[in-house]
């Protein structure tokens, strides 16, 4: 659950959503999206997508059933402890934006980060999510194009 919000990018909701008939290889098809599409996809690492498989046979998870049958805040529970144990204070919508910010500093191009990645329909939303930069970071990246 952690890692589709984390590398995939996905809203909560959505994990929640997800049964084994939208896991398609390393696409995830979400179904009635919050964008009002009829569908959108989700691509996914191949590590990930294989833990994902394992887990649905692993549970015996039918191709209807939903693969995380826990509501809205069992799943924000699991996400705050998970950050107690690494000792950072989590939320559920900051692994999202991990999953942007991520791409970005490691150099994806922002149309891909908003489009593929959040699946935002405006770049300015993506643009909020990424934040200030820091003068530190600034200083860092002009230095590795320039220096």
């Amino acid at each position: 659950m952690l890692e589709l919000m984390a590398r995939g990018g996905m809203r909560i909701g959505e994990v929640l959503k997800l049964t084994p008939k939208d896991v398609e290889d390393r696409r995830l098809i979400l179904r009635r999206p919050k964008s009002g599409r009829e569908a959108e996809a989700v691509f996914i690492p191949k590590k990930v997508a294989d833990r994902l498989k394992e887990y649905i046979k692993e549970e015996g998870i039918s191709p209807e059933q939903r693969i995380f049958p826990i509501t809205y805040q069992g799943a924000r529970m699991v996400i705050q402890k998970a950050g107690k144990l690494v000792g950072v204070h989590l939320r559920t919508h900051d692994l999202r934006r991990h999953a942007a910010t991520y791409a970005s500093r490691a150099g994806t191009p922002i149309e891909i980060v908003s489009k593929v990645i959040l699946r935002h329909s405006n770049l300015s939303t993506t643009q909020r999510y990424l934040g200030r930069v820091s003068d530190t970071e600034a200083m860092r990246w002009i230095e590795n194009l320039y220096g």
